[in-house]
């Protein structure tokens, strides 16, 4: 029994050897991964908790020759929501949370849900339809290298409605009302005679609590979380619907130079991240209306006639916008308005209609 046991010590011995070894192989790549806003936000979720994990999963899989360090900065402790597009584009992070919504002179053919409201409240299309765009249609990906940015993931809320300290029951009832309006979402209040105040979700319940505004255009999945409803307890449902609202973003210098290997895990991983997301908003969405009415939140259909009357009145809100952005915006709004007629939707305006 000697010969065996010092036979077996030695294949172990052999065995821990070549672990060792193989850990000790492993190239680690320090990533510096940040937002904004906190974990619980819809989109730093993502990041956090599908992105992260499924990185490091797709690398282990490949058997392990690179190992991701990641650094985390999440909750805005480098920079505020202002500054998500510089903050990855110089590198202060190497992966972030890009809101598009706040970056209207930089990004400007990103916002081109903003511009077309009423379109679909389907996130998950929204969501299909831009990591599709963001990749495929030069005019748009380009537009992110311009800035040495390379979009993962699709970002997207669910649908915008107003939530605030009244109801709204009719177009004149937002009149002289002031709004929280974030960035292009300002144009759906053309012609209403309601006030739109700029903000984020992190400054909107201090704005309504102090009177700064009576409420603030947004959706139910980031609204909840911020307790916002504490202070609007008025939901009406207008119907702007779902807006992408941004993207997983990599610095493009700093992804160009990473292995052929971890490029295609942060690829896979930014797809994955986009599946979870949609599932997530959508749950997000569910629990905090529920959540939201167990703690007073009342909700108010607004009339179709209204909605109608709101939707016809506004005037031309993407002309301008394309007349500042060329023919990269024609071809965007283009490609954009085809991909929702194929999957079965007809927007309640056809704002293409100009471009074709």
């Amino acid at each position: 029994m000697k010969p065996f046991k010092a036979g077996l010590a030695g294949v172990l011995a052999l065995g821990l050897g070549l672990a060792s070894v193989n850990a000790a192989a492993a190239e680690r790549i320090t990533v510096n991964i940040g937002s904004s806003h906190p974990v619980q936000n819809i989109w730093v979720w993502a990041m956090k908790n599908v992105f992260q994990p499924e990185v490091d999963r797709i690398l282990a899989e490949q058997g392990g020759k690179y190992q991701i360090r990641w650094r985390e900065n999440y909750g805005g402790t480098l920079y505020g929501f202002t500054d998500t597009r510089k903050a990855v584009k110089d590198g202060i992070v190497d992966v972030g949370m890009i809101g598009t919504l706040w970056e209207e002179s930089d990004l400007p053919l990103q916002n081109v849900t903003y511009y077309t409201p009423f379109a679909t409240d389907d996130h998950k299309l929204i969501i299909r339809i831009f990591d599709d765009l963001n990749q495929n249609l030069p005019a748009l990906r380009d537009s992110w290298h311009k800035q040495n940015l390379v979009p993962l993931s699709t970002l997207v809320t669910d649908s915008y409605d107003i939530y605030a300290t009244r109801q709204i029951k009719s177009l004149k009832d937002v009149q002289n009302v002031r709004l929280n309006a974030p960035g292009t979402s300002a144009n759906w209040l053309k012609g209403t005679g309601a006030v739109p105040v700029d903000g984020g979700l992190t400054t909107y319940y201090t704005n309504i609590q102090t009177g700064v505004t009576e409420g603030a255009l947004s959706f139910a999945s980031g609204i909840g979380p911020a307790r916002v409803h504490e202070v609007a307890p008025q939901l009406t449902r207008i119907g702007f619907g779902s807006m992408a609202f941004g993207a997983v973003a990599v610095n493009k210098r700093f992804f160009d130079g990473l292995p052929a290997e971890v490029r295609n895990a942060f690829l896979e991983a930014g797809r994955l991240t986009s599946e979870r997301h949609g599932d997530h908003v959508a749950m997000t969405a569910q629990v905090w209306l529920s959540r939201m009415q167990d703690e007073g939140l009342k909700i108010h259909e607004l009339p179709a006639e209204e909605k109608k009357r709101w939707v016809e009145s506004l005037p031309n809100l993407v002309q301008p916008w394309l007349d500042a952005n060329g023919e990269a915006a024609k071809v965007v709004l283009r490609a954009y308005f085809d991909k929702l007629r194929e999957n079965g939707v007809e927007p309640l305006r056809a704002w293409d209609a100009v471009v074709r």
